[in-house]
């Protein structure tokens, strides 16, 4: 069964985007997921935790540090953080950062990616980051300057013309 891809717009042929505009919009969807993992980690916490336990009992699974490595929070901060990765990717192929920074994820045709790609995508270059990196700085030495997450969920980042530019 074919899968159906939508057209992002703008259409174009279009530069693939550099490294240092890449780094930039990846630290506004830092900032974005900082903010984001801080309001879940305090529902989490402070909502549902407290709804089951009390807050006394809360208080002293706290002091106790059972609350420091708990997996049912870390499973839904990563699943959180994926879902705002990938609603943006398969969306408009753009999360805020990459909006502010003009650059958007796609497939060679210009069709939104697709939440296997996204997956992909999440999970290589949180591979990548963990390596110190390495899967980005790989696109500095690739002969079509594409990192690792690029490469293996088979879409670019191509950089748009400012808004009113017309493509060449």
């Amino acid at each position: 069964m074919p899968r159906h891809r939508h057209l992002l717009r703008p259409q174009g042929d279009f530069p693939k985007a550099g490294l240092g505009r890449r780094l930039a919009a990846m630290f506004y969807d830092f900032l974005l997921c900082v903010a984001m993992v801080m309001v879940v980690t305090l529902i989490y916490q402070q909502g549902i935790l407290r709804l089951i336990y009390g807050g006394d009992e809360l208080l002293a699974l706290s002091e106790a540090g059972a609350l420091d490595r708990d997996p049912v929070l870390a499973s839904l901060l990563l699943l959180c953080l994926f879902g705002f990765f990938a609603k943006f990717w398969t969306h408009n192929g753009q999360t805020l950062g990459m909006q502010v920074w003009r650059v958007r994820i796609q497939n060679a045709d210009g069709t939104a990616i697709d939440l296997w790609q996204a997956l992909l995508r999440f999970f290589i270059a949180a591979a990548s980051l963990l390596l110190g990196g390495l899967g980005y700085l790989w696109m500095l030495w690739s002969k079509d300057q594409s990192t690792w997450h690029d490469r293996y969920s088979e879409s670019i980042v191509v950089e748009l013309p400012k808004r009113g530019v017309q493509n060449r």
